[in-house]
Formats: structure tokens, C-alpha cells, sequence
């Protein structure tokens, strides 16, 4: 059963939240799977939404804070953005050919698992550290940020656009670029 938004939203911790949004995701590829053809893409809809603003919440807040705060944190970011660019260009060709193309259930196995592979990867190589090296202060003031970045995330990916900022820029207008600027930096505590 999928939780409603207040349930999705309740963690308070960065890691709790996007590890809670982990199992979301897999909640939502069982259900474009299990849809009959007709109702696949209204929950391929509602996969695609959340891939994009969970992935662009991460790209806005927690990669740059694991940049400059876990041992080896480039490298451990470039390798979670290789992956997540990899799983767009994916999620953007079955987003174009719709839930109807004949190749689109084979597609959707390869991006779960692909999906599924750097989840683990994030919270093996990033989360874990990410614990390790913040408080639980600043994993509220992250949580903050992530929330409110979904809040204004894109709804469609964009690959090769592995930020926040340039995702809005794809497909909204400049005022929703600074809105969601804004909107990250007052929840992160920063003049906006």
C-alpha cells in the first residue's frame, strides 16, 4: 500500500527521508508492473515524478554537502551522478515513447535495475558517510532543503543536467528557478 504525502514527508532525518523515498520508488515500479495495460502509464507517471524530484532534491542538497564533507566525496558524487545520468537517459527514452512501446516493459526492467543499483550505491558509499560526518542538526537542516526542493522539482528528467538548477531551466521559466533557489536556501537557512 502506497503511503499518503503527510506519511512521505514525516522524516525529519535527510537519510531516513531519502532512504523512506528509496522504498517509494520501488513501491512505484511494482505498480507500473503490475498495472494492466490500459492503467500503466498513470502510474508510470506518477514513477517518472518521483524519480526526477528525488534525484534533483539530491542533486540540490545532499551531493554538494557530501562533496565537501566525506572522506573522498568527488569521486563518491561523480560516480552517484554517472549512474543517476545513465538511469535519465533510460527514463527519458521511455518517458518519450510512452507506456504503449512495444519494448517498454523490457525498458522498465533494466531501468528498476539500474535504479535499484544506485540506490544502494548511495546509501552504501554516501549515506553511510554522510552519518558519520554530520549531526543530527544538520541532517534536519538537509531535510529541510530536500523537501522543499521537491516541493519545486521538474516532473520529467532531463539527461546530462546533473543539477537542480539546470533541470528547472530545461523546462520552466527563469521565475521558477529563483522561486525554487529561494525556496532551498530559506529552508537551508541561507540568504536567499
Amino acid at each position: 500500500m502506497t503511503k499518503t504525502a503527510p506519511e512521505k514527508m514525516a522524516e525529519t532525518d535527510v537519510i531516513d527521508l531519502l532512504v523512506a523515498q528509496h522504498g517509494m520508488i520501488r513501491d512505484l515500479f511494482d505498480e507500473v508492473e503490475q498495472a494492466p495495460a490500459g492503467q500503466r502509464g498513470e502510474a508510470f507517471t506518477r514513477l517518472v515524478r518521483m524519480l526526477a524530484v528525488h534525484e534533483t532534491a539530491e542533486e540540490e542538497i545532499v551531493h554538494p554537502y557530501a562533496r565537501g564533507r566525506i572522506d573522498g566525496g568527488e569521486g563518491v558524487v561523480e560516480d552517484r551522478l554517472t549512474e543517476e545520468n545513465q538511469a535519465k537517459q533510460l527514463l527519458s527514452r521511455m518517458d518519450e515513447a510512452g507506456p504503449d512501446a512495444p519494448d517498454f516493459m523490457e525498458n522498465l526492467l533494466m531501468l528498476r535495475g539500474a535504479v535499484e543499483a544506485h540506490a544502494r550505491a548511495e546509501e552504501r558509499y554516501e549515506f553511510n558517510k554522510l552519518i558519520a560526518q554530520t549531526t543530527e542538526a544538520e541532517r534536519r537542516s538537509m531535510a529541510a532543503g530536500v523537501k522543499a526542493a521537491e516541493a519545486m522539482a521538474p516532473t520529467h528528467p532531463h539527461p546530462g543536467t546533473e543539477s537542480a538548477a539546470k533541470n528547472v531551466l530545461m523546462g520552466t521559466p527563469m521565475a521558477m528557478m529563483d522561486r525554487v533557489r529561494d525556496v532551498v536556501r530559506k529552508a537551508m537557512g541561507k540568504n536567499p
